[in-house]
């Protein structure tokens, strides 16, 4: 709910919002299944976008969808906001947009194979630290050759092709091992039967899509991408979510401190995005969070654990939500007094034994005030939505996508020329070139047989000649001494 210049988001002894200002120094929530992540998600979404910021959000259960239906009051809704003693709650619709990589539940999202870039789709394939080398070779290649990669055709080709060439790229580029390359290939596959084929192709999305305004009163819209089934393949969603937040960072320009943020992204289930994550990776992250607030852009990740989140990243998330844990092992134990441990103490709560006793959709909140620093922790419970809560209709989706701003832009994919044409006609014009090398030696293997088999009837001729001349002087000889013989008789 945004209320006096105010990003309102809970209620404890007093109203707890984030400043727009400071939205963007990004955040943290987190609590166990069933503790009420989703519903804050929601609301902090709603909040935004009422404050004139476009979000972006992943739907993994489905039941983010209807942001664009005004929500209907029940007793424990009418119950929660008396107690909250807040009377100028209403319930609304927001302007939204729904995205799918599979197009089946929003706009098709895809983007190219170059753009995604060969360490992203490294960890998407689950490659090796010497498979990755291999990879990045052939994009190097690829590049060095003019041949876009666009789709998985595009690398498949590609791959194959460089493979069959190594021996002329290895001076150059360094070792390309056959056995990688058909791991590359073989893993290849599996991401397509993932969905990976529907991901990467054209008209790939332009990223900016994504911050847009209701033209009649300036909120911004809500981008729910429809997550239900790429869920389901943690390492595509994960590496999914990656690339939308380097392609975020490398699209929008420096804007330094603004207002508020262009943009809000929000990661769920954010362990999947740094579990297994190389050092390197982890360090370009890192980075990246610590640097594209000065983009206007906000990041909020949304976890059970703060230990879900690596070290290096965890001190850049100034607005933090924790809602209920529980701990019935000592390592789970550990784990609370981690999250207790990460809020700015307040004298007068044990935020140990708070966060184990919170009930459903109350949480311990701490956010950043005027000059950035973190708030005293404070117990609150969480605002009610705004929409409607749950999954929506089929008939209802298609109204929202029938309407949409994008409709038609994204939804037939595109196949234009790449490297997969180029690559074609560079290994026809080899194949001919062979076939013609062939050809002409095939030739000259045929002319010097001839030209072998006419020296030898030649000699043949010549050795006959000789036979015959010297029978012929034999016979001569004979003839002449018998005539002469007779004369003389």
């Amino acid at each position: 709910m945004y209320r006096n210049q105010k990003i309102l988001i809970g209620v404890g002894k007093q109203e707890l919002a984030i400043l727009p200002n400071m939205a963007n120094r990004h955040g943290l929530i987190t609590g166990a299944s069933g503790s009420g992540k989703t519903i804050t998600l929601k609301v902090m979404a709603e909040s935004f976008s009422s404050a004139g910021i476009p979000v972006v959000l992943a739907d993994i259960k489905g039941d983010l969808a209807g942001m664009p239906f005004p929500g209907a009051s029940n007793d424990k809704i009418e119950e929660r906001l008396q107690t909250l003693a807040i009377s100028d709650f209403t319930f609304e619709n927001f302007p939204t947009h729904f995205w799918d990589v599979y197009g089946e539940f929003g706009h098709p999202i895809r983007t190219t194979i170059e753009n995604v870039g060969s360490d992203l789709l490294a960890r998407m394939l689950g490659l090796t630290e010497a498979q990755t080398g291999v990879l990045t070779i052939v994009f190097k290649i690829a590049k060095d050759n003019g041949w876009k990669l666009i789709d998985l055709k595009d690398l498949r080709l590609v791959l194959q092709y460089v493979g069959d060439n190594r021996s002329q790229y290895t001076l150059e580029y360094g070792n390309v091992s056959l056995q990688s390359i058909g791991t590359i290939q073989r893993n290849l596959l599996v991401l397509e039967e993932q969905g990976g084929d529907f991901f990467f192709g054209e008209p790939s999305i332009s990223i900016k899509d994504f911050i847009r305004f209701d033209p009649t009163d300036g909120r911004g819209f809500i981008n729910v991408i429809h997550a239900v089934k790429l869920f389901q393949k943690p390492n595509l969603y994960a590496t999914f979510l990656l690339w939308l937040l380097t392609d975020l960072y490398n699209t929008l320009p420096e804007v330094g401190d603004i207002a508020k943020p262009k943009i809000v992204f929000f990661f769920d289930e954010a362990h999947l995005l740094f579990e297994e994550m190389p050092d390197y990776m982890i360090k370009k992250v890192t980075q990246i969070v610590k640097l594209i607030r000065s983009k206007g852009i906000g990041l909020y990740f949304i976890s059970q654990s703060p230990k879900d989140i690596p070290e290096e990243v965890l001190p850049q998330l100034g607005n933090r939500i924790q809602h209920a844990l529980r701990a019935y092992t000592p390592a789970e134990q550990k784990v609370i007094k981690a999250a207790a441990s990460s809020f700015r103490e307040n004298p007068e709560i044990n935020t140990e034994e708070a966060i184990m006793s919170l009930g459903t959709g109350e949480a311990l909140i701490s956010f950043l005030n005027e000059e950035g620093e973190p708030n005293m922790v404070e117990e609150a419970t969480i605002l009610p939505p705004q929409s409607r809560m749950g999954t929506i209709t089929e008939e209802e989706r298609h109204s929202i996508l029938d309407k949409s701003l994008f409709k038609g832009k994204y939804d037939t994919k595109i196949d234009n020329e790449s490297a997969y044409e180029n690559l074609k006609i560079v290994i026809e014009e080899k194949q001919k070139a062979e076939a013609l090398a062939l050809e002409q030696k095939q030739k000259e293997k045929e002319e010097k047989a001839k030209a072998k088999e006419k020296k030898k009837k030649s000699k043949a001729e010549k050795a006959a000649d000789k036979v015959t001349n010297s029978a012929m002087n034999t016979l001569g000889r004979k003839i002449g001494n018998s005539l002469f013989k007779g004369l003389f008789k």
